[in-house]
């Protein structure tokens, strides 16, 4: 009963994660009732995208299409010795924002996953490997997900990369229980790697 272009709109953004059919309409009347504007941003923004940005062949970072590698890796102020190892490239913003950690990372661009069809050979592991070399790396903190998948991946990472460089620290983020969590709402997998990482007081 809609209009098709608005219906085309309801339909391209019902595609995108987490939105549903409610969100997408109320989303695109949004766009449809607003200043023209807000559209033209949006499709500009979207005709750009693919073409501006590109992957840093050192890092498998998100980067703009006029660097040739990340800043987050280039950059003098940035300790290459240490890597810090995520899943996904958005991964790195999350610990950019804490202000603590001045290496560099990788990005393995998953995790392992059988029942999805991602198995090793598809992550950026090789490349990994092969940087501890030429960055004459001391350490790897791996920060894979608490999840299965990553939980999975890190173990796999600790023994490829033990039995290339058996000098090599290897470490990983903390797991336990986040500050302000009550006992009853955590999840078991978060319990139980609590109480695996306990430490003295």
């Amino acid at each position: 009963m809609l209009p098709s272009a608005l219906n085309d709109l309801i339909e391209c953004l019902g595609r995108l994660p987490g939105v549903g059919p409610r969100t997408a309409e109320r989303y695109a009347y949004f766009l449809l009732k607003n200043d023209r504007v807000i559209s033209k941003n949006l499709a500009n923004a979207l005709d750009k995208l693919h073409d501006s940005v590109k992957t840093c062949p050192k890092t498998f970072a998100l980067i703009s299409e006029e660097n040739e590698l990340s800043p987050l890796y280039d950059s003098p102020d940035r300790d290459k010795s240490t890597i810090l190892v995520v899943e996904e490239p958005l991964d790195i913003y999350a610990i950019e924002h804490t202000k603590s950690y001045h290496g560099t990372y990788h990005v393995l661009g998953g995790a392992i996953s059988p029942m999805d069809g991602i198995t090793a050979d598809q992550l950026h592991i090789k490349e990994l490997i092969d940087r501890v070399e030429e960055d004459s790396v001391k350490e790897i903190i791996i920060a894979t997900n608490p999840s299965v998948e990553g939980e999975s991946t890190a173990v796999l990472l600790e023994k490829l990369l033990h039995e290339k460089y058996p000098e090599l620290q290897i470490t990983r983020l903390a797991r336990g229980l986040p500050l302000g969590i009550s006992l009853e709402y955590a999840d078991q997998i978060t319990l139980a790697s609590a109480l695996n990482n306990r430490t003295k007081i």
